[in-house]
């Protein structure tokens, strides 16, 4: 059996989002730079070996995201800082306060606005993922994360982790919300992609469907994207998307796969979930995995409804693994401090392979 290589950065650390708008109402944020370094004590403690990450050009991130997306998360909160938010109204987070709807534009052309304030809301769909002075470097450190662990798979190396935040896998090409500013798990398929494997398989075990990743390949057969999480029809973000008849669109059709999930589902049928998964991936003919490691259904965590333990994600990581697939593992949810670590290496203990051949 062989421990994960962990990919990890120093400015994934820089994002301190001070809050979350929900309902209107700043409520205390829960994607604190302590999730990564908690993650990273269990690992250390666990052995996994660990590396940091190296620079790399915007090559893929500018080809899974709208280059005007990332100078937008570039610059905007220096334009924020400039226009004065900080002293007035004495809002130093870039938070968006009016949004472009289909319904509000009426299918006249979307422009971007003149105003920092409203750019805010051109680029960003919702008021939780706040925009502060450390956020663009996290996110473009947790870029680089991840395409080191990239680098280190092409090299041979069977299974690799980035240990990156903020999260991914709510992020569009054009836009960002729930947490996630650039997708990590997408900018990972498009550089297995780029690196010879016809086929990349991308597994989002994260509570919430990422409608993001979903969305970047939905057209697209050549990444084949499978999520279980808490059922959106029960009222779960990102309540509009993440249902079983989104199955892929034109070349994509049939390349996507939601299966979600009741509120309160525990181990067993949790499982037999990846199982589904598992099947639907062996028959996509990937050669290469991409997991979207979200740890946010564990029992204890505030952010979803779903009872899994340390127990159902070593099961899960295991079922994956006999997949056989070399395989890059990026954080997404869990954000209960106490059991995150714990929960994480369970998980990378269960992807470990073994002496199974490779494809």
């Amino acid at each position: 059996m062989t421990d994960a290589l962990v990919v990890r950065s120093d400015d994934c650390l820089l994002h301190v989002p001070g809050a979350e708008i929900w309902v209107g109402v700043a409520i205390p944020g829960t994607e604190v730079p302590e999730r990564a370094e908690r993650i990273e004590d269990a690992l250390v403690a666990a052995g996994h070996p660990v590396v940091t990450a190296v620079p790399h050009d915007d090559d893929v991130l500018l080809r899974v995201h709208d280059p005007g997306l990332v100078a937008h998360l570039r610059a905007v909160h220096d334009r924020w800082v400039a226009a004065g938010f900080p002293e007035d109204p004495g809002q130093d987070r870039v938070v968006p306060y009016v949004m472009p709807t289909a319904g509000m534009l009426d299918g006249l052309p979307e422009r971007e606005p003149t105003a920092v304030h409203a750019a805010a809301g051109r680029w960003c769909y919702d008021t939780m993922t706040l925009v502060g002075a450390g956020t663009w470097a996290a996110a473009r450190a947790a870029v680089d994360v991840t395409l080191t662990a990239v680098d280190a798979v092409v090299a041979g190396t069977p299974l690799t982790y980035a240990l990156v935040r903020p999260p991914g896998h709510h992020a569009t090409r054009s836009a960002y919300g729930g947490s996630c500013y650039l997708n990590n798990a997408a900018v990972a398929a498009q550089a297995l992609r780029d690196a010879g494997h016809d086929v990349v398989a991308v597994v989002d075990i994260d509570a919430h469907h990422g409608n993001g990743t979903q969305m970047l390949f939905y057209d697209r057969s050549d990444v084949a994207y499978a999520s279980l999480h808490v059922d959106p029809g029960a009222g779960w973000f990102p309540h509009y998307l993440g249902f079983a008849d989104e199955t892929g669109r034109g070349p994509g059709l049939g390349a996507t796969l939601n299966v979600p999930l009741a509120e309160g589902t525990p181990d067993g049928p949790w499982v037999d979930a990846v199982d589904r998964i598992a099947a639907w991936v062996e028959h996509s003919g990937a050669t290469a995995l991409v997991v979207s490691l979200g740890v946010d259904a564990a029992a204890d965590d505030p952010e979803s409804p779903l009872q899994v333990t340390g127990t159902g994600y070593e099961s899960a990581g295991r079922r994956l693994a006999a997949l056989g697939l070399p395989t890059v593992a990026v954080q997404e949810g869990g954000y209960h401090l106490d059991t995150l670590g714990p929960l994480v290496a369970a998980t990378l203990r269960g992807l470990a392979p073994s002496d199974r051949p490779r494809r």
